[in-house]
């Protein structure tokens, strides 16, 4: 398996050039911090080795040998629990987390570039503290103050892990079909029932597992409107912060999956003899507004993800091209043989790889500066406008990201040849993992539905036509001479820019539910394309600027031609999702169930 390099240089370029960092640094949340390009570079700089040196060697160990249950319960794969120390030692578990409950309180922004190395070196590893963040920012935005005081500073600190539990084998997306019970007893609840697909839903690799669970009260409501939120803790926690007994909640088996082997998938029983206790976060029978604190968080770095798994098959399959010496150039019939990496169409699948891997994180950053502003900003509008954009965009980085990842790790077999279909290699490893990312968190057809139903109605397509605004501005301020290459950029961002405007008129408009259900998918992934080639005119535009002065030509060269290569070769795919859009709900609902 190919050694995984952090890619710092174009991580510092995204932040420093494209994200607004300058505002995010001026907010008085983040005042004597100084926020600026050194401060990226250290963070980067150290997240890079921790990454690289400690949690990429893992990723095939985790791979072949996997997690598995003994009586004692979930056991890591080798090196996993001394990684894991490593990493709450660095201080990596609370990059964010709100300094008052011992977090480092830096900017969303630094956990987002962190979270993409955590990823690309080990997608296995990197899904517990991701679940534990979710958990976090559903305590700290819902949980009581006694709550926030016991759990919190353990969590963020790493001392302790947090779990999502909502799946029931009844209840998968449609979680109005829970069916786990809380019975109220004294200043807690008795837990009973049974939660599946719960990632590292036990491990020892620390003291304590702080599950939360929906579950129904004996008298609430049918639907989602009757679930609520509870803390189960895997050990009870005395006041004083000090453990007690062991609750009522176990692992009783863990899945045998396609990937990510080593992040144990628990089948999560409560209260099989007396009851787990749980504690209810917030208000009874509000917990679907409460999961979705802990959904979000998980979906946008689910998103990440797809990002993280695309730069690592890009890594391996640029290394492999590197090396493998095979046929000549085109139109050469005699002399020595070449690497792989000067056949075109070796280059057409890297360039596929490189320019979506960089639309992706230039997109995932941009969106975690808004959420640093929607969430820090001390002006009321500001934080709104900002979080609409969140919202609207957060559907985006999950469906169309994971969804690239997909493909740009099927691209690294497909370079690799046969060479790919063979495990040694550990392209076979970055396909399997990256297959879950369009299914957990929320399906593609989930994101889409949510961006396309959901959140064009809530305000009618106001945050949309915005953004829409927003990249036009780009395209009126991209100087180019005709025929050079910002030009073509320009102009098929233009177009795509248009696409986008008419399959949103064409989606407000529509009466018929089904058809628009049975394009979102098209719509959400045209919005992606478009948005990923906005970053990426706005990366050549800054890269042109900085070439006039003499700034790093191989890099921002490389920038402008991949951006081109965007343009020309992904950009276009949104005229053609844009047919589908308009004219493709019909045929999608036309066969009948005997016709299939």
């Amino acid at each position: 398996m190919t050694a995984y390099s952090a890619p710092t240089r174009d991580m510092q370029f995204v932040i420093n050039e494209l994200t607004g960092l300058s505002e995010v640094a001026a907010l008085p949340a983040f005042a004597g911090q100084d926020i600026g390009p050194d401060l990226i570079e250290a963070v980067l700089e150290e997240a890079a080795k921790m990454a690289t040196e400690v949690l990429a060697p893992l990723n095939r160990i985790g791979d072949h040998q996997g997690a598995r249950i003994s009586p004692e319960g979930v056991i890591p794969a080798d090196g996993f629990a001394e990684a894991y120390q490593s990493f709450i030692d660095g201080g990596w578990n609370g990059v964010s987390s709100d300094a008052d409950y011992g977090g480092q309180g830096l900017p969303e922004l630094f956990n987002t570039a962190a979270q993409e190395m955590w990823n690309s070196a080990n997608m296995s590893f990197a899904l517990c503290p991701m679940l534990n963040a979710g958990a976090i920012e559903a305590i700290h935005q819902a949980g009581s103050e006694e709550q926030k005081a016991l759990y919190l500073p353990k969590m963020i600190s790493g001392e302790w892990t947090g779990t999502m539990n909502l799946t029931e084998s009844s209840a998968g997306s449609d979680l109005s079909a829970v069916r786990t019970r809380a019975v109220p007893e004294g200043d807690h609840y008795r837990i009973f029932g049974q939660k599946i697909f719960i990632t590292w839903g036990d491990h020892n690799m620390t003291a304590n597992t702080i599950h939360l669970v929906l579950a129904r009260t004996p008298d609430a409501p049918e639907g989602v409107k009757g679930i609520s939120l509870f803390i189960v803790p895997k050990f009870l926690v005395h006041p004083d912060g000090s453990l007690g007994a062991r609750n009522d909640v176990h692992a009783v088996s863990i899945e045998h999956k396609l990937g990510i082997h080593a992040s144990p998938t628990c089948v999560m029983a409560f209260g099989d003899q007396d009851g787990a206790i749980g504690y209810l976060v917030g208000e009874e029978n509000k917990g679907l507004a409460y999961m979705f604190i802990m959904m979000n968080e998980a979906r946008f770095k689910v998103g990440l993800q797809g990002l993280a798994i695309g730069e690592r098959a890009y890594q391996a399959a640029r290394e492999y091209a590197r090396d493998r010496v095979q046929g000549r150039p085109v139109g050469v019939k005699s002399g020595d043989r070449v690497t792989i990496i000067h056949h075109p169409d070796v280059r057409r699948m890297l360039l596929t790889m490189k320019a979506q891997n960089e639309a992706m994180r230039a997109l995932a950053y941009v969106v975690a500066v808004h959420m640093d502003l929607g969430r820090k900003h001390p002006d009321s509008a500001t934080r709104q406008r900002h979080q609409a954009r969140v919202d609207l965009l957060i559907p985006v980085v999950k469906g169309w990201s994971t969804e690239i990842g997909i493909e740009i790790a099927s691209l690294g077999v497909q370079v690799h040849g046969g060479m790919g279909f063979v495990e040694e290699t550990g392209a076979c490893q970055h396909l399997r993992d990256s297959r879950i990312t369009t299914i957990y968190e929320g399906t593609t057809a989930i994101q889409a539905a949510d961006l396309a139903g959901r959140k064009l109605n809530m305000d009618q397509g106001a945050a949309m036509r915005v953004l829409i605004a927003d990249m036009e501005t780009t395209v009126a301020e991209l100087d180019c001479a005709p025929g050079d290459d910002l030009a073509v950029i320009r102009a098929a961002l233009d177009d795509g820019v248009k696409a986008l405007a008419a399959a949103t008129d064409w989606i407000l408009a529509s009466r018929d539910a089904n058809s628009v259900m049975a394009v979102s998918v098209d719509y959400m992934m045209l919005t992606g394309y478009v948005c990923g080639g906005w970053q990426m005119a706005r990366a050549a535009r800054v890269a042109q600027r900085k070439l006039a002065t003499g700034e790093d030509p191989v890099f921002l060269d490389a920038k402008i031609i991949t951006a081109r290569f965007y343009a020309e070769h992904i950009l276009p795919k949104a005229g053609a999702l844009l047919r589908s859009v308009q004219h493709g709900g019909v045929s999608s609902m036309a066969l009948t169930e005997e016709q299939f």
